[in-house]
Formats: C-alpha cells, sequence, structure tokens
C-alpha cells in the first residue's frame, strides 16, 4: 500500500521545485554556458530527495553516517548546486560565479562545492561510483544509503550495465537509482540515436527491483522513494518519465536546450512563466 504524504508537505515541495527552476534558469543565463534541459527536467527528483529523503546534515557535509548521492549526468549540476543553496551548503551568491576559473562551482560537479564527495561528469561511469559508494557501506556495516541520477543518453554506454550486474549480485539493497527519462540526448530523441526498449524489462532482468513513476508528480516520487527503502536483497530503479526543459515552454522537448543556456531575453520570458 502507497504510504500517504501530507498535503503542505507536498505544496512546500512545490514551492521548493519553483524556486530551484528559476535559479537554474538565472545561473545559466549568467554564466552564458550551461546545461538547462536536463537540469529542469529532474528538478522535482531532486528536490523530493535532498529536501524529503536524504540522511545528511549541510553543517557538516562530511558527516560519517550522511546518506551519499551521486550525479552521474554531471552537466545537470546547476540543479544539485540550487538545492545545495535552498539546504545552506553554501550562500548563494556562488551561484553567480558558476563556470568560472576558480568557482567552486564548475561545469561538471567537483569536490570543491561543498556537498559534492565525487567529480563526475563523464558519463557512463557514475553506476560504479554509486555501487563503490553502496558496498563501502555494506563492508562497514553502515546503514546509510546510496542515490544515483543517471540520464537516459548515458544508460546506452555498456559501464553502465556491468555496474548494474554486479549491484544485484552483491544484493545491494542500500542502492537507489534514479532514471531521468526524458527522451532526448545532446543529438536528439533517444529512440532514434539508440533505442532504450523495453528498459523496464531489461533492469529486471538484471535483478533490479523498477519503480515507474511521473518524474513531475511529487507524490509518486515521495512513494517510490519509500518504497526503495522496503525493498530487501537487491537494489532498485526508479525510472522517471520527465520532460526535457520542464516549466519553460519554448525549452520543453527542444533538444537545442540540452546544451545552450538561455539568452537575457530567454531568462526573462522564463523567469515569468516560472512565477
Amino acid at each position: 500500500m502507497n504510504k500517504e504524504f501530507p498535503e503542505a508537505q507536498i505544496k512546500q515541495l512545490e514551492e521548493k521545485v519553483k524556486e530551484v527552476r528559476r535559479l537554474i534558469v538565472k545561473m545559466l543565463a549568467q554564466a552564458g554556458s550551461g546545461h538547462p534541459g536536463g537540469s529542469l527536467s529532474a528538478t522535482e527528483l531532486i528536490c523530493c530527495l535532498f529536501h524529503a529523503v536524504l540522511r545528511h546534515k549541510p553543517a557538516d557535509p562530511a558527516w560519517p553516517n550522511r546518506d551519499r548521492f551521486h550525479m552521474s549526468k554531471g552537466h545537470c549540476c546547476p540543479l544539485w548546486y540550487a538545492v545545495l543553496v535552498q539546504l545552506g551548503y553554501f550562500p548563494e551568491k556562488e551561484l553567480w560565479t558558476l563556470r568560472r576559473l576558480g568557482s567552486i562551482l564548475q561545469g561538471h560537479p567537483d569536490r570543491r562545492a561543498p556537498g559534492v564527495d565525487v567529480a563526475s561528469g563523464s558519463l557512463g561511469q557514475g553506476l560504479s561510483v554509486a555501487l563503490g559508494m553502496a558496498l563501502a557501506g555494506k563492508l562497514d556495516k553502515k546503514d546509510y544509503r546510496v542515490y544515483c541520477l543517471l540520464g537516459d543518453g548515458e544508460i546506452q554506454e555498456g559501464n553502465i550495465w556491468e555496474a548494474a550486474m554486479a549491484s544485484s549480485h552483491y544484493k545491494c539493497e542500500n542502492l537507489c537509482a534514479i532514471l531521468d527519462y526524458n527522451h532526448y540526448q545532446i543529438d536528439g530523441k533517444t529512440d532514434e540515436i539508440m533505442n532504450l526498449e523495453p528498459i523496464v524489462d531489461k533492469w529486471r532482468s538484471f535483478g533490479w527491483h523498477t519503480v515507474v513513476i511521473d518524474g513531475h508528480d511529487i507524490k509518486q516520487i515521495l512513494q517510490a522513494f519509500d518504497e526503495a527503502k522496503s525493498i530487501k536483497g537487491k537494489p532498485t530503479i526508479i525510472i522517471a518519465h520527465t520532460i526535457k526543459g520542464k516549466g519553460v515552454s519554448f525549452m520543453e522537448n527542444v533538444v537545442d536546450f540540452h546544451g545552450r543556456s538561455p539568452t537575457k531575453e530567454e531568462e526573462q520570458i522564463a523567469l515569468k512563466e516560472l512565477e
């Protein structure tokens, strides 16, 4: 039976999501480069994870008993940075230094940013990193959980499936992958470049518990994370169907905005839509 969540909590998370989307647009327009499409598609997923699920301490990012998060699709780090600001990991003023030389907030995350454990951005490697964290937790007899955000384009790479096979072999029930299934990658639609379907059957055949949701429905997201915690003896993947560029009409399902930042004029239009 699905757990019910208070409407007040849902409303609060919806406001967090809206604020994060605005910050993403503003920081990318300021930087003049970056990746809005995938940052906007995964906003609900990461807001719910950090605000309602993840065990962590912003004042002590290296707290040993924290849950771990790894953003495999590292080019979407503006989303992560905005959420970390909301939680107090570092001041908002740092967002306006995105992608500048010497900034703690680079175009792909690295450990200069408080809250980032491992650098990422070379696609296809993140699930292996998360698996290593999960295995370390089991070996150290720690009860922390590990979450890993994957892009749908990157799961066309073989490294992902090797890690998927190993994760189930070692019964990593403390590992939860989240697939931002927005159906686009930098060169176009995933089903035209390298079709991923039948995606659910593939993950199940690799020994994973699978949950399929609308990745913009906060109740479904919270229920999926709750279900993942109850699974024993195998890892879980949440396959979240999302919209590339969600929330900004002229960015939605437009492949160009995978890696093109908004102009100053587009920024103002987008912010108006996100009010």
